[in-house]
């Protein structure tokens, strides 16, 4: 059985590699290469050449579409790149601005591997005769078929299980991920035995359409007009201030509201119907529950209802919840101490120690304390 454990020599099973031009997906590609499989790189083009040009720091983008042909160039391999910009728009950018304006706070790159990366790329693999879609994602997978599970990667400072929540079970038997396993250090050194020249090129850190990180211009250029000015208001009931428009805001923001003076004061909530930003001290922030739709389970027959620990973002530590069933596309999470600053449109994810059983995108349910 080879590293991808599969049976057969290596040369007769096709692999294709989805390379973002980062330094992960290319060195993910080299090492397949480097065992002898049949690789194939290929690149998704999701947004506008034009407004990614020497944008650095993104995916998917000009620069980095580049970067992904010269790494192709140089193994040896053949490099497709497929137009989905016009599926990226509708699957991603409009949920993503949609989102925004109904008071939520996105995350668009779970949507991307949800809705373009791990459906379009990996049917084009499967065309192109590949037995599987490996990428440069730092998680673990185990077993096969019905039995794979989904694992937080080996070094959890680099682990993207988070975004993955959303993967189906018969994606995920189909995917690799030979980076789980080692730190990021360890992939550079890589990267530099291949003599790959995306060897030092930096992290991508804002969302790849984001220019700047600044998503407020994008969310104007996309829906002209469309900001409301509104108050801000202390969950008391006091009009502390006024703001020009609730995408300017998410829960848990402290700074930059524009109301100095007194005591520290947080978003609490966002309220898209009246444009009103709802602040309060920190202890407002406190959720007790959750419900969560668009559910995604990779582990089946749970009990009802089961003790596990959840992520409400991928920057927060797991903390221990217990998740009800309701039906099959919601459940109600239960935290077993507080969780602060829940913001509904993130994703909640649930983990049994490293695996992650699945998880779903947040409504929040229990009102702050007032």
């Amino acid at each position: 059985m080879n590293s991808l454990g599969m049976q057969g020599n290596p040369k007769d099973i096709r692999i294709v590699v989805a390379m973002s031009g980062g330094v992960d997906s290319s060195v993910a590609a080299a090492l397949m290469v480097e065992q002898g499989f049949d690789v194939i790189g290929m690149t998704l083009q999701l947004y506008d050449h034009g407004m990614a040009v020497g944008k650095k720091g993104a995916c998917c983008a000009g620069q980095d579409i580049y970067d992904a042909r010269q790494v192709c160039d140089k193994l040896g391999i053949p490099h497709y790149i497929l137009d989905y910009e016009s599926r990226f728009s509708q699957a991603v950018i409009e949920d993503f601005v949609n989102s925004y304006f109904k008071g939520e706070t996105p995350n668009p790159c779970v949507r991307c591997n949800q809705q373009v990366k791990f459906t379009d790329m990996l049917t084009t693999a499967r065309d192109l005769g590949a037995k599987a879609l490996v990428t440069g994602h730092y998680v673990q997978r185990f077993g096969e078929g019905q039995d794979v599970e989904l694992h937080r990667a080996m070094d959890p400072t680099r682990d993207q299980s988070y975004f993955l929540f959303a993967t189906t079970q018969p994606q995920l038997d189909f995917l690799r991920f030979p980076l789980g396993g080692m730190p990021k250090a360890e992939t550079r050194k890589h990267a530099a035995r291949f003599s790959l020249e995306v060897a030092d090129k930096p992290d991508s850190q804002d969302i790849c359409f984001v220019p700047h990180g600044s998503y407020v211009n994008v969310l104007e250029k996309l829906r002209p007009g469309a900001l409301e000015d509104g108050d801000i208001v202390h969950i008391n009931g006091e009009v502390l201030g006024h703001h020009k428009g609730i995408i300017n805001y998410t829960v848990g923001q402290r700074k930059g509201l524009g109301i100095g003076g007194g005591e520290p004061l947080y978003v609490i909530r966002l309220e898209p119907e009246t444009h009103c930003v709802i602040v309060g001290p920190y202890e407002a922030l406190a959720c007790k529950e959750i419900r969560l739709k668009e559910v995604n389970w990779l582990k089946k027959a749970f009990q009802n209802p089961i003790r596990c620990e959840v992520k409400v973002r991928s920057t927060r530590p797991p903390t221990p919840a217990d998740v009800f069933f309701e039906d099959d596309s919601t459940v109600r999470v239960v935290f077993l101490n507080p969780e602060y600053g829940v913001a509904p449109g993130q994703a909640c994810v649930c983990y049994d120690k490293t695996r992650v059983l699945g998880g779903g995108w947040i409504q929040v349910l229990n009102a702050p304390s007032e």
